[in-house]
């Protein structure tokens, strides 16, 4: 994307709350359920998996040693790593309950450690989850494994370890390279750390590898984040993801002990997505939309093209189509037509283990219209655009009859160029892509037809 064409009024226009797609129906959506609930979603695993089918495995380490300011992941805060042991335990007792529901030749084509900090765990106990993995899943040489990282609680050890068990992936957190900056949001990480981390990475043929950025941080400039961008690129990451801060403190209690009064204006941040965008392409990264880049010759890239990237709990992804299990504390698990969340809180998590129990807090079997919804959806986030005759083989619906509203809620943002339409596709523009969100939010039935009214972070 030439950020040179970026509108800044366009942007502001269209800067509005919305959800991120992870999953759509969104996770506001989810219901708590009871016994009958569970019973009945497990009765459609068992079904679901009479013939084999590719699997995909998230594995939730809640765990940080401090805590970062602006951070709204689910996660507990200690220096006691032996509480990793314990975790490990109950991730055991219920991948037991998940691996016997699969299908024997179910191949896991993809396994992603999350949190949290994986890299809390030590060596030892990431061994230990790897060689439990492996006694009851199929893993193969071409599993694409994940693995979340903080450069301030990493070794040598940890990375061989991830290595050893199969990892080929790494996002390493960097948020903002500037000490300034790190201090105001709590995290205090020497760019030497990151660099010596990305290097035992390579050295253990981790060659994968992610950086996380935030810009609209606390004592951010532009001056600031061009320099975080420049240090991270000596690097040479194969994707980077580049966050707009969402400040919702009465979301994330975390975010008060932020100073309001330092953050940077709109028009900064804006300029910050400018910089993004344009310093990116013009040093051959791709724009996939929202708020990730790719290596032009990346699988990230190639995924786009040849229509197998998608979007899940973890961003975007290069396989679509996989049956997504999430394990421990909070994990959100998307398989057919279900989704589930376990619950949120590390006691209650234990104690449905212990009783033999799915530690399922929430649940939500989607409708006909809700899955059908949730293809449009993703052909915009991940295919940018949408094939009407494709969605009409697919559903037998006569695609301007059942989405008239919502193609009329288009007219806006097709006269500000962001789609171009035809009698049969939608096609998003360059500048569309930006706003992704904005464009999927107008097939959104619970926003639009509901007309429900959520805390979301802003679309841009």
């Amino acid at each position: 994307m030439d950020a040179s064409k970026l509108n800044i009024d366009l942007i502001k226009k269209y800067n509005v709350q919305g959800p991120r797609y992870t999953s759509y129906p969104t996770a506001v959506q989810f219901s708590e359920t009871g016994y009958e609930d569970i019973l009945t979603l497990y009765e459609y695993l068992i079904d679901r998996n009479r013939e084999p089918r590719p699997v995909s495995l998230y594995f939730h380490i809640p765990f940080c040693f401090s805590l970062c300011w602006y951070c709204g992941c689910t996660k507990i805060i200690t220096k006691d790593q032996d509480r990793g042991d314990a975790y490990l335990d109950y991730l055991e007792k219920e991948m037991d309950q998940i691996s016997k529901l699969l299908h024997p030749d179910s191949e896991i084509v993809q396994i992603h450690f999350g949190g949290g900090t994986p890299t809390f765990l030590k060596p030892n106990q990431l061994q230990r989850l790897g060689d439990e993995i492996k006694k009851r899943f199929n893993l193969t040489e071409e599993t694409e494994f994940g693995v979340e990282i903080d450069p301030r609680r990493c070794t040598r050890e940890h990375i061989q370890t991830l290595a050893d068990i199969g990892c080929n992936r790494a996002s390493l957190g960097v948020q903002d390279t500037n000490e300034k900056v790190q201090e105001a949001i709590h995290r205090i990480q020497p760019f030497e750390q990151t660099q010596q981390v990305t290097n035992w990475l390579r050295e253990a043929n981790i060659d994968s590898i992610n950086f996380d950025l935030i810009y609209g941080l606390p004592l951010q400039t532009l001056e600031t984040f061009q320099q975080t961008i420049d240090d991270v690129l000596t690097l040479h990451p194969d994707r980077l993801a580049v966050y707009s801060y969402a400040h919702i403190p009465s979301m994330m209690p975390a975010q008060k002990l932020l100073n309001e009064a330092d953050m940077p204006s709109t028009d900064e941040k804006l300029a910050m997505l400018q910089l993004s965008i344009s310093y990116l392409t013009e040093n051959r990264y791709r724009f996939i939309g929202m708020d990730h880049f790719s290596r032009e010759d990346e699988e990230l890239s190639q995924a786009m093209d040849n229509g197998t990237l998608q979007r899940n709990f973890q961003g975007y992804s290069t396989l679509a189509g996989a049956d997504l299990y999430a394990f421990g504390m909070s994990g959100i698990s998307n398989v057919g037509e279900y989704y589930w969340q376990n619950t949120k809180d590390i006691g209650g998590y234990y104690e449905q283990l212990d009783e033999g129990n799915a530690p399922v807090f929430k649940i939500l079997q989607l409708s006909r219209d809700d899955r059908l919804r949730k293809s449009v959806i993703m052909d915009i986030m991940c295919r940018m655009g949408i094939d009407y005759h494709s969605v009409e083989n697919q559903w037998n619906i006569d695609f301007t009859d059942y989405f008239s509203d919502e193609l009329k809620r288009l007219l806006e943002l097709e006269k500000d160029g962001l789609i171009v339409r035809s009698s049969d596709e939608l096609i998003i523009t360059e500048k569309g892509r930006l706003f992704l969100r904005n464009i999927a939010m107008c097939f959104d039935y619970y926003l639009n037809e509901q007309k429900e009214v959520h805390n979301f972070s802003k679309t841009v």
